[in-house]
C-alpha cells in the first residue's frame, strides 16, 4: 500500500510538471519552419513567475548586400501600441499620488479639444472617448508624409481641429490620439518628458535596462532591429513612421525580455497598486484601461498588441500561473496572432501541427493565362499581373510589383488571407480578403 502511495505521488508530480513545462523541441521545430519559409523574423520570451523558460530569435535584425546579421535576444525592437500599456501605468500611478482624478474632464487640461468638458481621463483610457485618430495631408506631391516628424503642438493643433466620432462615453472605438494626448499630460503634472518618466516611474523602479523611447530613424548602432518585409523570398527594408507621430500611442523601444519583466512587476503590484490594477484589466466592450483579453488555448490573458510598418509585438501575461509571453517582430508574414496562438498550444501540448507552407508549381503556360491588366468600377488603382519564369507578379498602379504564392492552379497569395483567384475563362481576378470578395476583369491582355 505504501510502494501505491508513492508510485501515485511520484505520478501526480510528473503530470504536474508536464501540465506546467512548454514544449521547447517542438518550438524549436515551429519556429525553425518560419524561418525557412521566411514567414517570420523575430524574438521571444516565455518567463513563468518571471524566469525565462525558453527564448528564441529567428531572422535578421540587419540585411544588406554583403552581410545579414541575425536577430539575437538582445536585439531592441519597437513595440508600438504596447507603449500604451506603459501610458496606461504612469497615468494610473498620477491617480495614486492624487495629482489626478480618473473622473476629471479634459477640459481641465486641454480645453480647445472638441467635447472636452465631457471627456474624461477613464474614457480616454479606455477608448471611449470619441477622439478620432488624426492623419497629416500631404500636399499633391506627397511632400508630407508618415516618415516626416511632427511637433506635439502640430499634433496637438489637428486633434482639435478634428470632429469628434461619437459622443463620449457611449461606445469604443480604438484611438491612438487619445493616448497621445494621455502622454502630453503625463509631461504637464510631472513636469518631466515622457522619456524621463518611464525611467523614472517604470524602467529604473524593476531594472528595465533595453525599454525607452524612439526620437528619430531606427538605430542600429543601439542594436535596435531594422524593418522588413519579405518579397518572393527576399527581404526588403521598409520606410519607417517617425515615432513623434507615435508619442504616448506607440514610441517605445524594449526587447522581450524586459516586455515579460514589466508585465510581471505590473501584476505583482511593483508598479501600480492591486486596485489600480483592477481597473486597468476591467474589460469593457473587449477593452480594459491600457490593457486588452486574449483568449489562448482557452485561457484568458491580459496584455497588449502592437504593430506599424511591418513591425510588431504581442504582450500576453496569464495571472493565475504568473506565465508571461513576449514576442517581437520586424517582419510580419505568417499572422502573429497565428504564431502566438501556436506558441501557447505547443507550451501547453495542445493539438498542434506545424504549418507546412507549401507551395504548388505552375506551368508557365497556366499562368500566362492570367497575365494581363485588371481593373473593377470603384477601385482607385488597376492591377498589372505579369509573369517571370514561374512566378506571378501583381503590381496596383505604379507601386511596385509583389510576387504571388501558388496554393492551387488558379489561387494566389500575396500574404496570409490575401488571395487572387482567376478564372481565365472569364478573364476575371477575384481578390478575396477577410471575407469579402471583389471582382475584376481583365482588360488588356499581353504576351510575356
Amino acid at each position: 500500500m505504501k510502494g501505491k502511495l508513492l508510485l501515485i505521488a511520484l505520478l501526480l508530480l510528473v503530470n504536474a510538471g508536464y501540465a506546467q513545462t512548454g514544449d521547447n523541441a517542438k518550438l524549436d521545430q515551429f519556429f525553425d519552419r518560419l524561418a525557412e519559409k521566411n514567414k517570420a523574423m523575430g524574438s521571444l520570451t516565455i518567463a513563468k513567475e518571471g524566469q525565462a523558460v525558453y527564448t528564441r530569435a529567428v531572422g535578421y535584425s540587419q540585411i544588406s548586400a554583403t552581410e545579414k546579421k541575425p536577430l539575437t535576444g538582445t536585439n531592441r525592437f519597437r513595440i508600438a501600441s504596447i507603449t500604451k500599456m506603459f501610458t496606461a501605468a504612469m497615468i494610473m500611478q498620477l491617480v495614486e499620488e492624487g495629482k489626478l482624478r480618473l473622473a476629471d474632464t479634459l477640459s481641465k487640461f486641454f480645453p480647445q479639444i472638441p467635447n472636452a468638458a465631457k471627456i474624461t481621463i477613464v474614457q480616454i483610457l479606455g477608448h471611449r472617448s470619441g477622439i478620432p485618430n488624426v492623419k497629416r495631408v500631404g500636399d499633391r506631391q506627397g511632400n508630407i508624409s508618415s516618415k516626416d516628424p511632427i511637433t506635439k503642438d502640430e499634433m496637438l493643433a489637428l486633434i482639435t481641429k478634428s470632429e469628434p466620432d461619437f459622443e463620449p462615453g457611449t461606445r469604443h472605438l480604438y484611438s491612438n490620439a487619445g493616448y497621445f494626448l494621455l502622454g502630453l499630460l503625463l509631461e504637464k503634472l510631472t513636469g518631466k518628458s515622457y522619456e524621463e518618466a518611464l525611467q523614472q516611474r517604470i524602467c529604473s523602479k524593476i531594472g528595465l535596462k533595453d525599454t525607452y523611447t524612439a526620437t528619430g530613424n531606427i538605430d542600429v548602432a543601439k542594436n535596435e532591429s531594422l524593418t522588413y518585409m519579405s518579397l518572393g523570398g527576399e527581404w526588403k527594408q521598409m520606410p519607417e513612421t517617425h515615432p513623434s507621430i507615435l508619442f504616448g500611442a506607440g514610441q517605445i523601444i524594449s526587447t522581450p525580455n524586459d516586455l515579460v519583466k514589466f508585465v510581471q512587476a505590473l501584476f505583482d503590484g511593483k508598479i501600480v497598486s492591486k486596485e489600480s490594477l483592477e481597473l486597468m484589466k476591467t474589460m469593457r466592450e473587449g477593452e480594459g484601461l491600457g490593457m486588452e483579453p486574449f483568449t489562448f488555448a482557452g485561457k484568458t490573458f491580459y496584455g497588449h498588441t502592437g504593430g506599424g510598418d511591418n513591425y510588431g509585438a504581442w504582450l500576453a501575461y496569464l495571472p493565475e500561473e504568473k506565465l508571461a509571453i513576449a514576442y517581437t517582430t520586424n517582419a510580419k508574414v505568417y499572422p502573429v496572432a497565428n504564431i502566438m496562438s501556436g506558441i501557447v498550444d505547443i507550451y501547453y501540448h495542445q493539438p498542434f501541427v506545424i504549418p507546412g507552407f507549401e507551395t504548388i508549381a505552375v506551368s508557365p503556360e497556366v499562368l500566362d493565362k492570367y497575365v494581363g491588366v485588371y481593373s473593377t468600377p470603384g477601385a482607385p488603382v488597376k492591377f498589372t499581373i505579369s509573369r517571370k519564369d514561374t512566378t506571378l507578379y501583381i503590381q496596383p498602379g505604379e507601386q511596385s510589383a509583389a510576387p504571388l504564392e501558388a496554393v492551387s492552379e488558379n489561387k494566389f497569395e500575396v500574404a496570409p488571407g490575401v488571395a487572387f483567384e482567376f478564372d481565365a475563362d472569364k478573364k476575371t481576378m477575384t481578390q478575396k480578403r477577410g471575407g469579402l470578395e471583389r471582382v475584376f476583369t481583365k482588360i488588356k491582355d499581353f504576351k510575356q
